[in-house]
């Protein structure tokens, strides 16, 4: 006969604690119904059961830096970490997808990634047309929409035609949007928001006064996604290199030491689970604070 166990010898990890508790609560419920008439997969309790739907990051944006040290730490040459780096992006957008995110910006290629030597940027177009077409389907049958921002135009003739067979069969597709920052600088990006601007003033569609910041974010290459809740940026570094300048704004940053192809799953929860932890003041204050709250 096995013996018998009294109360006081078992006790709920806080993580059941938590399941059990975001479970029954009517926020949480609502926050895991929006999110999964946007992606039907969304299991945020299963994968973050500590954290409350709630606190999951709408949009996430990534510069997945590393991916050459990565290769260079283990005798390969550079474009093997970016091949690796490219099975990460696959992970992260599946594990995006089962915490409800609902948009993921990825920093792709800068607008500075053309000064590297040419063996390199042809790699890295070469590896952009097999991630375009070698995703496109499983990106759709997802329900992934598909947005590729950055001056594209200036992209060999192959990437481009890859990136437009991407987004059209991506289209009309009603769940997460992946976002692929190609070609992109934060710098160029304003400037061009600026020069259309400038010519609907010239044209005599718009008043100078009639400028805001709305009007300025409905003119760069991100018009229609929430701003980034949450920045990560992989390999350590400490600044933003030129990323979306303007949507990052009141965005909480989160640096990891992980290289980029060993950024996963367990490594974006973890970067979720940070955010989750943080209060967002955007410039108030919490109760009882003075004015020297930031």
């Amino acid at each position: 006969m096995a013996p018998e166990t009294t109360p006081s010898t078992t006790k709920a990890s806080p993580e059941t604690d938590g399941v059990a508790a975001f479970a029954t609560d009517p926020a949480a419920i609502a926050v895991i119904e929006r999110m999964r008439r946007r992606t039907p997969e969304a299991d945020p309790l299963a994968a973050l059961p500590d954290v409350h739907p709630e606190r999951i990051p709408r949009h996430i944006a990534i510069i997945m830096d590393g991916n050459g040290r990565w290769a260079e730490q283990r005798g390969f040459p550079r474009v093997f970490g970016h091949r690796n780096g490219a099975i990460s992006v696959r992970d992260i957008v599946i594990e995006s997808g089962r915490l409800g995110v609902e948009a993921l910006t990825l920093y792709s290629f800068s607008a500075e990634n053309w000064k590297r030597p040419k063996d390199e940027i042809d790699a890295l177009m070469d590896l952009c047309v097999t991630y375009c077409d070698g995703e496109r389907e499983k990106l759709a049958e997802k329900n992934v929409h598909v947005r590729v921002i950055g001056r594209i135009h200036e992209l060999p003739a192959e990437a481009r035609g890859a990136i437009e067979r991407l987004e059209a069969t991506t289209k009309a597709c009603t769940g997460p949007t992946l976002c692929l920052a190609i070609n992109y600088g934060s710098r160029n990006e304003i400037v061009d928001a600026v020069r259309s601007i400038a010519r609907r003033v010239q044209q005599g569609e718009l008043e100078p006064e009639a400028i805001s910041e709305s009007l300025i974010d409905q003119s760069l290459y991100t018009a229609g996604l929430p701003d980034p809740d949450l920045m990560i940026r992989t390999g350590g570094e400490l600044r933003v290199s030129n990323y979306l300048l303007w949507q990052l704004s009141y965005a909480e940053l989160y640096v990891s030491d992980l290289l980029w192809p060993d950024f996963g799953a367990a490594a974006l929860r973890e970067a979720v689970r940070s955010f989750a932890s943080r209060r967002r003041r955007f410039g108030g204050l919490d109760s009882g604070e003075d004015a020297t709250g930031a």
